[in-house]
């Protein structure tokens, strides 16, 4: 993660803002249970994160399972700072954000549940401690882990079989690349390839080589304009509250 101090504040808890209240459409599903995609609870809502731009809930504050924790997972994926070595889910670290736009609603039997994520994705998210100040970094490294393409997607009928095929065909892959890497050392940009041959590989290694997704490089991609600064962000279909209220 990067200092917070450093970037614009967009989420607030609920309890923080006296002016805003749970919408009279929704119950309030504080201390609710949740359960992932198998019908296994993960935890329970905590808290909900408001964008006061938006004027909205826009993630549901989880207090996870002790399961999640016990599964003793490394987060997926890569800090947006680059401090790898920092990128571990610590002690005291026992929420996760869920995206309204993916949870949805049992209000006969009280609980929330989402049908896009497993017990192993969430426990192998990075995780937070009660209270912290959500950064528009964790947001992303969050949501890259639950989007990411080894997911079991029934809404487009996304096989197990084909997952497991796209991973053997990645792992190919990277030992393609180690060959080439391997054979290449030793030899300078411009005998071997030109530089803009070299920075081009570097760049593609952060792509997914199947699916054309992008897999890193946050900053680039900020910069870019490709992931916005504002609460513009929150317009994403991951935020679409129509799903929740279904």
């Amino acid at each position: 993660m990067t200092d917070r101090k450093e970037n614009k504040k967009h989420l607030y808890y609920l309890n923080e803002l006296s002016d805003f209240k749970v919408d009279s459409d929704d119950p309030d599903v504080r201390g609710w249970p949740v359960k992932d995609v198998d019908n296994r609870v993960v935890g329970k809502v905590d808290n909900l994160l408001v964008s006061k731009e938006k004027r909205r809930v826009v993630y549901l504050d989880v207090e996870v399972d002790k399961t999640i924790i016990e599964a003793d997972h490394d987060p997926y994926g890569k800090p947006a700072s680059g401090n790898v070595h920092e990128f571990i889910n610590k002690e005291g670290e026992n929420h996760l954000i869920l995206p309204i736009g993916l949870a949805r609603l049992n209000v006969d039997d009280k609980f929330v549940y989402t049908d896009k994520i497993d017990h192993r994705t969430f426990a192998e998210t990075k995780r937070y401690e009660k209270g912290y100040d959500i950064d528009r970094d964790y947001e992303i490294v969050v949501l890259e882990s639950y989007n990411r393409d080894d997911n079991y997607d029934r809404d487009n009928d996304r096989t197990v079989d084909r997952n497991n095929d796209l991973d053997e065909e990645r792992r190919r892959m990277r030992e393609g690349d180690r060959d080439k890497d391997h054979h290449g050392e030793g030899k300078i940009a411009g005998r071997s390839g030109s530089i803009a041959d070299s920075d081009s590989r570097s760049v593609d290694r952060d792509r997914d080589a199947l699916t054309g997704n992008e897999s890193g490089k946050y900053s680039d991609r900020r910069s870019s304009g490709t992931i916005p600064e504002d609460d513009s962000f929150y317009d994403r279909g991951e935020f679409d509250r129509t799903k929740y209220r279904r």
